[in-house]
């Protein structure tokens, strides 16, 4: 492996994982904090909103710290690769492509560069490498891939609820009558 290979891996783990840490933090931290979180996530469709919030702030910030520090790589992007692939099902995938139209776009790039980089290895520059635990290839990329599906159909599999059609308000003949002209309609709030 060359030393621009060697650069080049480091620079996309440590990107990936202030990346991963500061979604985290986002999560625990930003805004709404746990609470604004955890609603997030019961709108979502998952039970147990605060729970979740937990778990996506500890396995974000804890597979970025390991980008970073190159340890356990295979575990470390299975586990980014299953928070995007909840985000991407339940969040974004209704939504299109488009990041701009809060599509799949960004959790998709975020994924597969996690999938490549546990193929490709966290590189010399890492513990992995200095502890002789260096998973990489088809071996690599498979423990990734397939630690990530199994673990997000367990987690959609115990917590999902979709709502149903049956669970959404039905017209009635009491529903208010539209805005008059000039007045503004009520508006949906996320």
């Amino acid at each position: 492996m060359s030393d621009a290979d060697v650069a080049a891996l480091l620079l996309v783990r440590v990107v990936l994982g202030i990346v991963m840490i500061a979604h985290g933090l986002n999560h625990w931290r930003g805004g709404g904090r746990i609470e604004g979180t955890a609603r997030w996530f019961t709108g979502l469709g998952l039970r147990g909103g605060t729970l979740q919030a937990w778990m996506s702030v500890v396995t974000e910030i804890g597979a970025g710290a390991l980008l970073i520090a190159g340890l356990l790589t295979p575990l470390a992007c299975a586990a980014v690769v299953s928070v995007m692939l909840v985000a991407g099902v339940l969040a974004h995938r209704p939504n299109g492509f488009f990041v701009f139209k809060e599509g799949y776009e960004y959790v998709l790039v975020l994924a597969v560069v996690s999938l490549a980089l546990a193929v490709l290895g966290p590189g010399r520059l890492s513990v992995d490498h200095a502890g002789d635990i260096e998973v990489t290839g088809w071996a690599g990329g498979g423990i990734a891939l397939g630690v990530a599906v199994a673990a997000t159909a367990g987690l959609l599999g115990v917590f999902w609820r979709p709502a149903t059609k049956s669970a959404e308000p039905q017209p009635t003949d009491t529903a208010e009558a539209p805005a008059a002209p000039g007045q503004p309609a009520e508006q949906e709030t996320r």
